[in-house]
């Protein structure tokens, strides 16, 4: 069993690495005018299920897969929600802002 590292901007495909044993290690935003999520994964025989997912060999179980999908939705969703409070400056909820 060799760790190894892998970054993906799929999110099923991030969700088949944690069923495989994987951690989501961080999740990194780029793109021209575009968000783009990659996604970091560390763990065990990533890169051997990686080469099983491409190949269309892999197998999960559903309910875990669809639980993981879930739970990266969540953390993505959550890191968008942090990012776009920090750069709003023009929310209208601010009490020095006027509301008319």
């Amino acid at each position: 069993m060799t760790s190894s590292t892998m970054e993906t901007t799929d999110i099923f495909r991030g969700a088949f690495y944690l069923c495989m044993g994987g951690h989501l290690e961080d999740i990194r935003f780029a793109g021209n005018g575009k968000q783009i999520a990659s996604f970091m994964f560390t763990g065990p025989d990533l890169a051997e299920h990686d080469r099983a997912y491409r190949d269309g060999h892999a197998l999960v179980n559903p309910l875990q897969f669809r639980e993981a999908l879930n739970h990266l939705r969540d953390i993505l969703f959550n890191h968008l929600r942090k990012r776009e409070t920090r750069y709003d400056r023009t929310r209208k909820d601010r009490p020095y802002q006027s509301h008319g």
